[in-house]
């Protein structure tokens, strides 16, 4: 079992730094886009409503769904229930000026291969990256959560397209496992565990991995990670207890963000 960690009892020792991210980075990490028992992401609007700040358009990134049309349109609504307008990248002419000339970012949830095989044919990986680094507001739910990290090994996706690779955005030095379930006492089921998966993982990988139970969100600005929403996380560290966290908790030091040389930016 792991050890809870409140928000006022946080450790900071004991996580290496991968590298010195973006001083202007801003991002808004979803573990889903619709919690239990509300609709598309009410549960967040508060969260959308303090990080998007002046912005009032979002540019909207549907690829992880193969209807990208019906995607745009309940996207939309959402974004209209909150106060802002909000564009589809699959609308446009040319995704890499519709992304030059956003104000904010969300990238959706659906299938994590799909979306980045989509991103890498389109070829928007790289400037989305500068864009982040110049302080464009990224957002992303479940699979656009996904690949905001160093790679998307960590997604719980089938993948039904194979993108030319693994890596990704890069613009955070961790993984997220998005959807993250605890084991049920009693269940019968006889598979592994995910707790169990993210120790796989972590026999042949190195970095971080934050699971995000429904509900839960990362908001990261600059150096600092901070959990937030409905729900708490478990941290899994290779060679370590995993750690429970709960909402309103300081990630960053777990999570490889205090700043080395070095990383996407």
């Amino acid at each position: 079992m792991g050890r809870m960690i409140s928000a006022t009892s946080v450790d900071l020792a004991g996580a290496d730094a991968i590298y010195r991210p973006s001083m202007s980075r801003q991002l808004l990490l979803l573990s889903t886009s619709t919690a239990h028992g509300t609709q598309y992401l009410e549960h967040a609007v508060p969260e959308f409503k303090d990080f998007l700040g002046p912005a009032r358009r979002v540019l909207f990134i549907p690829y992880a769904l193969k209807d990208r049309d019906g995607y745009a349109a309940k996207a939309r609504a959402g974004f209209r229930a909150m106060g802002y307008e909000l564009d589809s990248i699959h609308e446009s002419a040319s995704p890499k000026q519709a992304i030059e000339r956003a104000e904010a970012l969300f990238c959706g949830g659906g299938n994590t291969f799909r979306l980045l095989d989509a991103l890498y044919r389109q070829d928007l990986l790289d400037v989305i990256r500068r864009r982040v680094s110049e302080g464009l507001r990224y957002s992303g739910a479940s699979a656009g959560s996904n690949v905001a990290c160093p790679t998307i090994r960590t997604t719980n996706d089938m993948p039904i397209v194979e993108p030319p690779s693994l890596a990704a955005l890069g613009i955070v030095a961790f993984q997220i496992n998005p959807h993250y379930l605890d084991p049920e006492p009693g269940s019968k089921h006889m598979g592994e565990t995910r707790e169990e998966r993210l120790l796989q993982f972590h026999e042949e990988n190195e970095v971080a991995v934050v699971g995000l139970r429904e509900g839960a969100l990362l908001r990261v600005s600059d150096t600092s990670v901070m959990l937030k929403g409905l729900a708490g996380a478990r941290i899994f560290r290779k060679g370590q207890a995993p750690v429970e966290v709960a909402p309103g908790a300081a990630l960053e030091a777990w999570l490889g963000e205090r700043g080395k040389s070095g990383g996407p930016f």
